[in-house]
């Protein structure tokens, strides 16, 4: 089965930005060349570094939004931040989706924290204050954004992803839609069980996450430069050759 392996993001100074993600957020990074990959062991994906990128400015009017990093304990994350002179803001349970908080990295991409418990349900012991970010932590989403009713946006849909999940936010104006290259199925078949959302936030591969906002004609954020999957078959890949921003590996 194919993997979501990497996701890749155009910066001014690759070298810095990795450091930031292994002093901070208890990454590891590798150099090829001016190209830096860094990430958790495990399945999920790795975040890349190409050079050239121009200083980075976000909008909510952007294909890209975010990465999020899963983990056990979000305060203790928090506390490791702010400590360390991070601005992160403070968490907090946003309704019936998650436990969270948000930060922003030295180049401007933005990230957010997700805890695996709803604020309620978190065990005692969930957590290590003596590990980066507490421990357990993966790249859980990458979040793209869509517009309405566009619950899988091309050249995505032809990957052979499934959903996992469907959160509709419906006084903000928008839905989230999860998809991941797996076999597992979610405890409900309903897709917006609430049940669903803390087994979701427990998967140990990257979840593709699709924003579809009411009325948005997203635009290309330069910066983001698309997905890496690993794994993928010839025939898919044959598919996808004039696709734009999905690279096999």
């Amino acid at each position: 089965m194919p993997r979501l392996s990497g996701i890749r993001l155009s910066v001014s100074n690759p070298a810095e930005l990795a450091n930031f993600y292994v002093d901070y957020l208890g990454m590891t990074a590798t150099q090829d060349g001016e190209k830096w990959r860094v990430g958790y062991p495990g399945s999920d994906a790795d975040l890349i570094f190409l050079p050239g990128g121009a200083p980075y400015s976000h909008s909510r009017a952007d294909d890209y939004w975010k990465i999020g990093i899963t983990l056990p304990n979000v305060d203790i994350a928090h506390a490791q931040l702010t400590d360390a002179g991070i601005d992160v803001s403070t968490p907090n349970q946003f309704r019936d989706i998650g436990y969270m908080c948000h930060l922003s990295d030295p180049a401007g991409f933005q990230i957010e924290l997700l805890q695996h418990d709803f604020a309620p349900n978190r065990p005692m012991s969930a957590g290590n204050a003596r590990l980066p970010l507490g421990g357990g932590a993966v790249i859980g989403q990458v979040t793209l954004r869509s517009g309405e009713n566009v619950t899988l946006p091309a050249p995505y849909a032809d990957l052979g992803l499934r959903r996992l999940s469907v959160q509709p936010v419906r006084d903000l104006g928008f839905t989230l839609h999860f998809w991941a290259f797996t076999s597992d199925a979610p405890p409900n078949p309903d897709l917006e069980a609430l049940e669903n959302r803390e087994w979701l936030w427990r998967r140990p591969y990257t979840t593709l996450e699709i924003q579809s906002v009411d009325g948005l004609n997203p635009r290309p954020n330069p910066a983001y430069g698309g997905l890496e999957v690993e794994g993928a078959s010839d025939a898919l890949k044959s598919a996808l050759t004039d696709q734009n921003r999905v690279y096999f590996t």
